[in-house]
């Protein structure tokens, strides 16, 4: 009996099932109609430029690997960047995968329809003007009703059309090889002009097939309706990957090597790239009795086995979204008797049918590619913050070695490829980002209120109408009259207002619309803190909720927060938090003596971009409290570090017009330096000490940090700097962009890039060197 998950979706696809839909995917009507105009540009190094793609690709096929076999869920990329990176890129990833998906099933169907109306013409069948659209519009309408009847009979008619694909294929393939044992012995000759437009051939076609190579994305769709997807789901990617890659080398190696220069009258490989999207036709009718015929069968089998795939993977993508609350919730709802996402199914089909009937497919399809470069650019972003939050937890069946250096080079090439296509088409990104500004427009005015509404409902909200730019939110706790002390302080400063949250966690088992009775005792807690007399505006908010991180995640989104300020030991321990949030985080580690030590604060300066955002704070809130400011630096390098390190200190304070400070350094070696610093702490009055939050890429906080946080009595002020770093920038422009300069053809797209953002921040078309850009950047 087939499985249910908790999902409702049923367990009904073997591994077969979905090595088919990941070749169907793969293959689609591609080998037939992108071979000749990739030959065109690569010649017989088409055979490399399959290999390389397959490379390449597979980078980030590890990454799905990895993914799929332990976040098992329908939707793929889009619910692991929902886990791994911060609102709204979930959404804005689900957005573009299902617009993308449901493109690429437009696309297959109007191929079916050129390729059935072709074969028509050459049966002399009476054929008219927009029959192939019509055809278009039923295989949608037919395919949609298979995937509306069950995944089971989806999986089943999707491995009949790919196995009838796999053969015509064959038959096609064994032709060309028959020809280059038995009757074109000078076969050789065909490959002598290997590489014909050199390098920037091999580019270009590389941009024109990459997108062949990214069934992965329809594999993971499966997962909460395949069996044992632990195992089955990296096997299906592997195994659909290498299958695809050697057929495409091999198809094209056949049909070079098979076609004789005296039949074709020029290089085999000119006379199939001469005929672009029907070289492969033409090529065929040399090779084998009928071949035409054959190619024409193949495409329309093709065709209809890759729009069977991407009608499957675009409703998972949409169910995803649905179960979310970020598109209607409809579509999460399953057929009582198929089990399938029914909702989702038909609009999807809708409107891959509207597409296909009035949009311009070509230009459309590029701009899918550029999304789909996009969100395997999230997913492998998501897979390194996923394995350091959840990794510990997650069963894999597969764990892709060399990480995080894999997915990493997954990210740049697939960034690499989206610049290759903003040079070579830039209308391609034009459309791309019209589609992902719509997308977020929806999100803001309709899909992050219903989802919050949802998981975790605004219940009070209580405040000046006015809002004020810079927002500081306090989650509310046995401390929050302390906290609100320091936030009215910044906030003063800063202009800005301050938001108490206080969150109503519900247990599980009890729904969110029947919690109201929590709300009044909710709101009595507040009574102490309006008694005070606060300089700044102040709003009470009051949220139900099974899960507190997402509810103040939730509220730090909706309300535009710029600093949270909660309790340093309930934030330690929560890297989803640190990991998601927008806002930069002061942890507060409470002391004994907090208002006495509010008089004097003591910056511990590390050089790191926290500790340089607690010398703004620290000097905020001296001004505000009339406090002390002293930096302590416990100097462990050379005195050549040290000096740089005072200098650029020094520029970070004239930077804050912050007046001169008195640094106090603590000579000392690296493996002592926690023990005297803690000893000077522990020996002077009482006092705040200002730090920042150390390196986190292996924990929430640095061992350094955590360590003074337990051995010391006084309140410590924990800040996370959500900003890029500009040490992190200033690598980048110092060491890596003189490096792109030695290849001519990196530093030509790299040009290209930096024009359109010296465009964009001077409106001047000439820029003669990327000094120009990054002068302009800094004026």
């Amino acid at each position: 009996m087939a499985e249910i998950p908790s999902s409702g979706l049923v367990r009904s696809l073997s591994l077969i099932d979905i090595v088919m839909v990941g070749i169907a995917a793969m293959i689609g009507g591609a080998i037939f109609v992108l071979v000749g105009p990739a030959m065109d540009e690569a010649g017989p190094a088409l055979m490399i430029v399959f290999l390389v793609n397959g490379v390449i690709t597979l980078f980030t096929a590890m990454t799905y690997a990895e993914l799929g076999s332990a976040l098992p869920e329908a939707g793929g990329g889009y619910g692991w960047i929902r886990q791994g990176l911060p609102r709204p890129n979930a959404f804005i990833s689900g957005w573009m995968a299902w617009f993308a998906h449901m493109i690429a099933g437009s696309l297959y169907a109007v191929g079916f329809g050129a390729f059935l109306a072709h074969l028509l013409t050459i049966m002399n069948i009476v054929v008219f003007e927009g029959l192939d659209k019509i055809i278009a519009v039923l295989a949608v309408v037919l395919f949609t009703y298979i995937n509306v009847k069950g995944a089971s009979d989806t999986g089943k008619v999707g491995s009949a059309i790919t196995f009838l694909q796999l053969a015509i294929i064959g038959v096609l393939i064994i032709a060309g090889l028959y020809a280059v044992s038995f009757t074109n012995h000078d076969w050789p000759d065909n490959f002598q002009d290997f590489f014909p437009k050199g390098s920037i051939g091999i580019i270009i076609a590389m941009g024109l097939t990459f997108i062949a190579f990214e069934g992965y994305e329809i594999i993971v769709q499966t997962g909460e309706e395949v069996k044992n997807p632990k195992r089955n789901i990296p096997r299906a990617i592997f195994i659909s990957l290498a299958v695809v890659v050697v057929l495409y080398i091999v198809f094209t190696f056949a049909f070079i090597g098979g076609l004789n220069p005296s039949q074709t009258g020029e290089d085999p490989w000119k006379f199939i790239g001469g005929h672009k999207e029907l070289g492969i036709i033409e090529g065929a009718k040399f090779l084998l009795p009928f071949g035409a015929l054959i190619v024409l069968v193949g495409g329309i089998v093709s065709t209809l086995s890759a729009l069977n795939a991407t009608t499957f993977s675009s409703s998972r993508v949409a169910f995803a979204m649905g179960r979310h609350y970020t598109l209607p919730v409809e579509f999460s709802t399953l057929h009582k008797k198929y089990h399938t996402p029914h909702y989702a199914t038909i609009a999807s089909g809708v409107i891959m049918i509207i597409v296909a009937l009035l949009l311009p497919l070509e230009q459309i399809a590029l701009a899918a590619s550029v999304m789909f470069l996009f969100l395997f650019t999230q997913v492998n972003i998501a897979a390194i913050t996923i394995r350091r939050l959840y990794g510990h937890k997650l069963d894999y069946g597969f764990k892709m070695p060399f990480f995080p250096v894999l997915p990493l080079i997954g990210i740049f090439t697939k960034i690499g490829l989206a610049i290759y296509l903003l040079i070579y088409n830039p209308l391609s990104w034009l459309i791309a980002i019209i589609w992902i500004l719509i997308g977020f427009s929806i999100y803001k005015i309709y899909s992050v209120k219903k989802e919050i509404e949802h998981h975790a409902p605004l219940v009070v909200s209580e405040g000046p109408k006015e809002r004020k730019d810079y927002r500081i939110m306090v989650v509310f706790d046995q401390h929050s009259a302390k906290f609100a002390k320091i936030a009215s302080a910044i906030a003063q400063q800063k202009d800005g207002e301050v938001s108490f949250l206080n969150i109503v966690t519900i247990p599980t088992q009890l729904p969110l619309t029947v919690a109201q009775k929590f709300n009044e005792p909710a709101m009595r807690s507040f009574d102490e803190l309006k008694k005070e007399a606060w300089s700044v505006p102040c709003r009470y908010l009051i949220r139900l909720t099974h899960d507190t991180t997402e509810a103040i995640l939730a509220t730090v989104e909706q309300q535009g927060v710029n600093l949270l300020i909660m309790d340093f030991h309930s934030l330690k321990n929560n890297r989803k938090l640190l990991s998601l949030t927008t806002c930069d985080i002061m942890g507060v580690h409470m002391g004994e003596n907090f208002h006495t030590e509010l008089s004097n604060i003591v910056v511990s300066y590390d050089k790191g971009r926290h500790s340089n955002m607690g010398l703004e704070i620290s000097d905020i809130l001296a001004k505000s409290l009339n406090s002390k400011i002293r930096i302590v630096r416990g100097v462990t390098g050379s005195p050549e570090e040290e000096r740089d390190i005072l200098a650029k200190l020094n520029e970070r304070m004239f930077d804050l017009d912050i007046k001169k400070i008195p640094i106090h350094k603590i000579p000392s070696r690296k493996e002592n330096v926690m023990r005297d610093l803690l000893a000077h702490f522990n020996s002077t009055i009482p006092e705040i000490i200002i730090m920042g939050a150390g390196n986190q890429s292996d924990q929430a906080f640095s061992p350094k940090t955590m360590e003074i946080i337990e051995k010391t009595k006084t309140t410590i002020f924990v800040i996370r700097d959500s900003r890029l770093s500009s040490i992190q920038t200033r690598y980048f422009w110092d060491k890596i962009a003189p490096r792109i300069r030695e290849n001519k053809f990196a530093y030509r797209m790299y040009l290209d890039l930096l024009r359109l953002l010296y465009f964009i921040r001077t409106k001047k078309h000439t820029m003669e060197s990327d000094d120009d850009y990054f002068i302009s950047k800094r004026k």
